[in-house]
């Protein structure tokens, strides 16, 4: 069973982009991110307007949801570092290169139409915000994985990862306008996830050994893209408390789907190295079942204990 370099890779997976992205341009639906945000709402900040300095009581969205808009729209500024990855990795020329840019293009929006609307419904403290853009960006962001399958294999289950963040947050922030425009970027996001699924599907039946060891390496190595983010740790547990994305989510909603739409434990025809492979994910998954369940429980302890204790007082 002979091994690929990348640039066969990328030789032999192009007419697969090539038609992923025909499929994507049909199905993509335009949308304009000035639509989404509540303009009426806006009013002067303090500054060379002479406005109103942001309060804490300005904020009708629960903390939760304020922690997870930040986090995800810090993840969206870092998209000049992204374009330089995967433009580095996928390359400019051809059917990569029109994917490159158009994947680009879409991403861009999301950054904007966020921060519009936390600038304009007064969601969070837009001095804090733009700094701690100014430190993440500062720090940039550079891809853990070397080479065309882990990127492809970590894009996969980072774009639904980042869907499912989205969709949760807006639920979470029991504003309908923030449910609606996290929802639209989610649908964005959902077809990214599509387009590099796809494509690491057809790398399975290209190169299957390859492709094996290269999810495992991203599935049990996994990192969201915001990891660098100042004080990341505690902002995800926020997160994870508030069931907007958490242990259990991310194993039911974005590994396990994905995976199974691979086929990977069914796969044929492996070579000794991959087979072993195969056997490191499913035991790392099993692992993750322990821990997910375990991490449910406790937070359902946890509000329980906070209930009785708000019932008796």
């Amino acid at each position: 069973m002979r091994a690929f370099n990348d640039t066969e890779l990328l030789f032999e997976l192009e007419p697969v982009v090539a038609g992923e992205l025909d499929r994507h341009l049909k199905v993509a639906k335009e949308w304009f991110p000035h639509e989404y945000v509540p303009w009426s709402q806006g009013r002067d900040y303090d500054g060379v307007f002479g406005g109103e300095a942001w309060a804490e009581t300005d904020s009708t969205i629960p903390e939760e949801a304020r922690v997870s808009l930040i986090v995800n729209l810090l993840t969206e500024d870092n998209l000049p570092s992204y374009h330089h990855e995967i433009a580095t990795t996928f390359g400019r020329d051809a059917a990569w290169g029109t994917w490159v840019h158009r994947w680009t293009a879409e991403e861009g929006r999301h950054g904007t139409a966020i921060r519009d609307y936390l600038t304009v419904t007064r969601a969070v403290d837009p001095v804090a915000l733009e700094r701690a853009r100014m430190l993440h960006m500062g720090e940039g962001f550079s891809n853990s994985y070397e080479g065309v399958l882990h990127s492809l294999a970590y894009v996969s289950f980072q774009e639904l990862a980042t869907r499912v963040s989205h969709r949760n947050t807006g639920k979470v922030s029991q504003d309908p306008n923030c449910e609606r425009l996290l929802a639209r970027i989610a649908a964005d996001e959902n077809l990214h996830m599509l387009f590099y699924r796809n494509l690491l599907d057809a790398a399975f039946r290209l190169a299957p050994s390859q492709t094996m060891r290269a999810v495992t390496d991203v599935v049990t190595t996994f990192q969201m893209p915001g990891t660098g983010i100042e004080g990341f740790t505690r902002k995800a547990m926020t997160i994870a408390n508030a069931g907007i994305y958490d242990l259990r989510l991310h194993l039911d909603d974005v590994l396990m789907p994905v995976l199974r739409q691979w086929a990977v434990f069914d796969l044929t025809g492996l070579d000794a190295e991959a087979d072993k492979a195969r056997d490191e994910l499913a035991g790392f998954l099993a692992r993750l079942e322990v821990s997910a369940s375990r991490f449910v429980d406790r937070r359902e302890a946890r509000r329980a204990r906070l209930a009785d204790t708000a019932a008796n007082h």
